[in-house]
């Protein structure tokens, strides 16, 4: 999983930090050649990058007198790489910086503000949200590339077969819809995840959340929370729920049963739609249903807003900023985003990347109407991190190898650790 969990991202190994510096060649701007900038882009390798690297070949032949040396880094080495490497001025000019961790690195004094600068240059065309969402005290240190969020995606094929008109709206209607499709289409109906991401909207479905950031209060362990991760830990045993997979390999269990045709809906984000696509299940692109995720008992539905932004490395020298920005100006641009959504799938972050025929993808125009009950995460830096702990604690969990009381209490006092400002 590559949005979500970005505040879990594994620990860098030595080897990983030895390989952050020199990004940035700092001191090369009194050169007479042309300026090289280096990007470390985190998107799949296989599915995503050929595009932005076709992308970069526009821009080099617009801007002879600068260079992109793209570096694909695994999204779940990346936070902790670029910390290391930022942290030893070794930093690349720029990063693609999941939306959780451009608060926290600018709290760092790793990126540079945008305000005012090329890089922001169509600030009003983006969605509002995304750009507050990008900001830390009043200033904005990144440049919305792609949004997301999570959606229930179902078969509709299976749904069909098993008497179901329209996707469930609250988990008690999924229960009900996963046993209708193991009675008549024998396979499991849902399949869910034991990521802290992937059981956040549990949370929202209950009006509560990890911590409240207004209060500074950690709400984790709180009735509200407690009865959300109920709910959640009850889609793991029924008819027509899949048993929880607490393996290190269960995301490409899930995505594998689900795009097969063996698990009729699961809850997942639009950076798999080109792997939906890929699918037996989905070779007809109009066989993948995409709704809301489903209420909880307030009533309440919705995932947390994800995405990507760029972001500019704040130890970069003025020569390299400025060619930093001016690249990041091409990458959001209008056209930019309309040709990554046309051959990734991605959902663009301004109004007018979505052309007629973006819309036309199934997979894009079903995500974007999902949009709207997605969640902004609060301005707190450390908010991303605060998954890492329920990462360790709801495996155990769903597992049956701890209570769910002694698990949040667990996440609790590690989530105490990263806020300690916070009370109980």
């Amino acid at each position: 999983m590559r949005r979500g969990i970005a505040a879990t991202a594994l620990v860098a190994s030595l080897a990983l930090a030895a390989t952050a510096c020199g990004g940035s060649d700092s001191g090369s701007d009194k050169s007479s050649g042309p300026v090289t900038i280096t990007w470390w882009d985190t998107s799949n390798a296989t599915n995503e990058a050929p595009t932005y690297q076709a992308l970069i070949k526009q821009f080099e032949a617009a801007n002879k007198n600068i260079k992109v040396k793209y570096v694909n880094v695994p999204f779940d080495q990346a936070q902790n790489k670029f910390d290391t490497a930022a942290g030893s001025k070794g930093a690349p000019d720029i990063l693609r910086s999941e939306v959780g961790w451009t608060p926290a690195f600018a709290k760092k004094g790793y990126f540079l503000p945008l305000d005012g600068t090329d890089a922001l240059a169509d600030k009003d065309k983006f969605q509002s949200s995304l750009i507050t969402q990008a900001q830390y005290q009043g200033k904005t240190y990144g440049v919305p590339l792609v949004t997301d969020t999570l959606a229930l995606v179902y078969n509709k094929a299976l749904f069909k077969k098993a008497g179901i008109t329209e996707a469930p709206k609250t988990w008690d209607e999924l229960k009900a819809d996963a046993a209708k499709v193991q009675d008549k289409a024998k396979v499991d109906g849902y399949w869910g995840s034991t990521q802290a991401y992937y059981a956040q909207s549990f949370l929202y479905g209950e009006g509560t959340d990890t911590v409240d950031a207004s209060a500074k209060k950690i709400t984790v362990n709180s009735p509200a929370a407690k009865k959300a991760y109920g709910t959640w830990l009850s889609l793991f045993s029924g008819k027509g729920l899949h048993k929880a997979d607490t393996t290190a390999d269960a995301y490409a269990h899930i995505q594998d049963a689900f795009v097969n045709g063996k698990v009729a809906s699961i809850i997942q984000g639009p950076w798999e739609i080109t792997n939906f696509y890929k699918g037996s299940a989905f070779k007809d692109k109009s066989n993948l249903g995409i709704a809301t995720v489903p209420a909880g008992s307030t009533g309440k539905a919705g995932a947390p807003t994800g995405g990507h932004n760029l972001s500019v490395y704040a130890g970069s020298d003025s020569a390299h900023q400025k060619a930093a920005l001016k690249f990041v100006n091409f990458m959001t641009s209008a056209k930019s985003q309309t040709e990554i959504a046309l051959k990734n799938s991605t959902l663009p972050t301004r109004a007018d990347a979505y052309t007629s025929e973006v819309k036309a993808d199934p997979g894009i125009a079903g995500y974007q109407g999902v949009l709207s009950a997605a969640q902004p995460r609060p301005a707190l830096p450390e908010y991303s991190s605060l998954w890492g702990p329920l990462d360790t604690e709801l495996p155990k969990i769903a597992g049956g190898k701890e209570s769910l009381d002694k698990g949040l209490s667990n996440a609790e006092l590690a989530i105490a650790k990263l806020v300690p400002d916070f009370s109980k």
